[in-house]
């Protein structure tokens, strides 16, 4: 990693924090990191899969402290700051936020998984297998940009991606729940697997709309 124009660093910290450049192996070694994340989640979410508090289980198991970890954040003095700049340096984007993780975890699973099931067009019709893929995608892609939204500050937009990534969620239930789509006992082991994870996604993405609120109404 460089980092240009470094001599500056007392007075114009900011600046030269956004000067900073990796490498495409830095990157690259980097997002590997964050894949790595997600395989994790969905190792611990599946060896917890039968418990009540699943999600907060996996929270806890993966040292997810935010609310800890943003005090000790504001209580670091400009010494501290220098030094930790001074250190090795990692940079933050979204892929670490946990929303992120979770939420393309649960849905990496959910694609997937209804992916073996749609390459049979002998068993699920074509007009299935393509409406409950676009909803799958749609409500990924919704709960992304949320969060991509809340790292930036704007709890508005977040909650707007969020409600409609729970429009696509609900979508995706209600064509799971249609009867005579195709092969019945298939379908149902699909639904067995997905709700779960499919409620799940939807407690997160409440809670963290409600976070919001709170913090608009704080303001």
């Amino acid at each position: 990693m460089t980092n240009k124009d470094s001599d500056g660093l007392p007075d114009n910290e900011g600046e030269d924090r956004s000067e900073l450049s990796w490498t495409e192996t830095e990157w690259e070694k980097y997002l590997s990191e964050h894949e790595a994340s997600v395989v994790e989640y969905l190792k611990l979410y599946d060896q917890l899969a039968t418990t009540p508090d699943r999600i907060d289980e996996v929270a806890r198991r993966l040292n997810w402290e935010l609310e800890a970890l943003d005090e000790a954040s504001d209580e670091l003095d400009d010494d501290d700051l220098e030094n930790d700049f001074d250190a090795d340096w990692e940079p933050y984007t979204l892929h670490r936020n946990p929303v992120y993780i979770s939420s393309k975890a649960l849905y990496v699973s959910l694609i997937a998984n209804w992916e073996r099931i749609a390459a049979q067009p002998g068993r699920v019709s074509a007009a299935l297998g393509l409406a409950v893929q676009g909803s799958l995608f749609r409500g990924r892609e919704n709960s992304l940009q949320a969060v991509q939204a809340l790292d930036l500050g704007d709890y508005s937009l977040a909650i707007c991606f969020f409600k409609r990534a729970l429009r696509e969620l609900n979508d995706t239930l209600a064509r799971l729940g249609a009867v005579d789509a195709g092969d019945a006992r298939l379908l149902s082991r699909y639904r067995d697997y997905a709700l779960p994870r499919l409620f799940d996604l939807r407690e997160i993405w409440l809670r963290v709309m409600s976070e919001c609120r709170q913090a608009q109404g704080d303001e």
